[in-house]
Parts: C-alpha cells; sequence; structure tokens
C-alpha cells in the first residue's frame, strides 16, 4: 500500500461510521465527568477555605493591633478616682483661698498626669455646655432653667475620659431641663 492508497478500514473509522464503543469506554467516561466534578468541588473548597483563612489573619491582625492600642485600657480606669481626688483637693483649697506650694505642687502634678494622659490618647471628655449624649454623658440630676436650651449640659460632675474613641468613664453631669 502506498502513502496514497487507504485502508478501507480507515475510511470508515474516518468517516464518523459509528462503532460499537466497549462498556469499558462509557465507565471512563462516566469516572471522567465525577473526576471533574470532584475537581470542581475541591478546587471550590480549596479557594473558599483560602479566603477563609485570609480573612482569619486580617482579623487576628486587626485584633492584635486593637489589643495594643488599647492595652492600658484598665490600667487608666483604676487611676482615674486618684485623678479625680487630686482634682478635688485641688479645688477644694482654692475654694477656701489657700495659695501656698503645697497648693502649686498638687496642680502640677494634676497637670502632669493630664500631659501623661494625653500623650497617651486618653483625654477628658469635654462636656460642659455641650448637648447631652448618653455615649459621652451620664446624667445625674436635671435643672430646670428658662435660658439654656433643654438636655445641654450644664455642670460637670465628675470629668470622664475617652482613650482614642472608646470611653473609659462618662462624665457625670447635670442636664437642662425645661422650666415649670
Amino acid at each position: 500500500m502506498t502513502k496514497k492508497e487507504t485502508n478501507p478500514k480507515d475510511e470508515n473509522t474516518q468517516e464518523g461510521a459509528e462503532t460499537p464503543t466497549p462498556p469499558e469506554i462509557d465507565v471512563l467516561r462516566e469516572q471522567l465527568l465525577e473526576s471533574e466534578k470532584k475537581k470542581e468541588e475541591y478546587l471550590t473548597l480549596v479557594k473558599s477555605t483560602r479566603a477563609d483563612f485570609e480573612n482569619y489573619q486580617k482579623r487576628i491582625l486587626r485584633d492584635q493591633a486593637n489589643e495594643k492600642r488599647f492595652a492600658h485600657f484598665q490600667f487608666a480606669a483604676d487611676i482615674l478616682p486618684a485623678l479625680d481626688n487630686l482634682d478635688r483637693a485641688l479645688q477644694a483649697a482654692r475654694q477656701s483661698g489657700a495659695n501656698d506650694t503645697m497648693v502649686q505642687g498638687v496642680g502640677m502634678v494634676l497637670s502632669q498626669m493630664l500631659d501623661v494622659f494625653k500623650r497617651h490618647g486618653i483625654q477628658r471628655i469635654q462636656a460642659e455646655g455641650t448637648p447631652f449624649d448618653p455615649n459621652l454623658h451620664q446624667a445625674v440630676m436635671q435643672v430646670p432653667s428658662k435660658d439654656i436650651p433643654v438636655s445641654t449640659v450644664v455642670q460637670v460632675l465628675e470629668n470622664g475620659y475617652t482613650l482614642h474613641d472608646r470611653v473609659i468613664r462618662p462624665a457625670s453631669v447635670s442636664v437642662s431641663s425645661p422650666a415649670e
């Protein structure tokens, strides 16, 4: 046979004549289809697991950053009563008219502590004259007033403090109410 001559059996298979397929080929095709489905399922599972793990890593990094940022929250909360007592001592001394070196020393210590707080992100809540905000203020009493708008902080009874954007302690305040 030369190259141009063809075998009649080849012509039948090349022209698409249907030859019966053995059952093993059908079984192999089914197995191939099942394997393709499983491959897609596993690929989807791997992608999902990878995304979950990346989200987990981001959440852990965010939580660690927050933990570091707010690490001294409890310490600040514990030291606030001492700071309040320094403030009260200074106010009492000024009201009694004392202005000796002891009063000046207490004032300097109070100022120094507030500066240290500020460097670490702890700040007093400026409340007097501002509208009452239940997230920042704790209303202890109401003061009837015709001159001051309703729900305005009239007096700060105990200073409140924040650490960055979290409230350590709300300010205890008296709030204006409508005059009767």
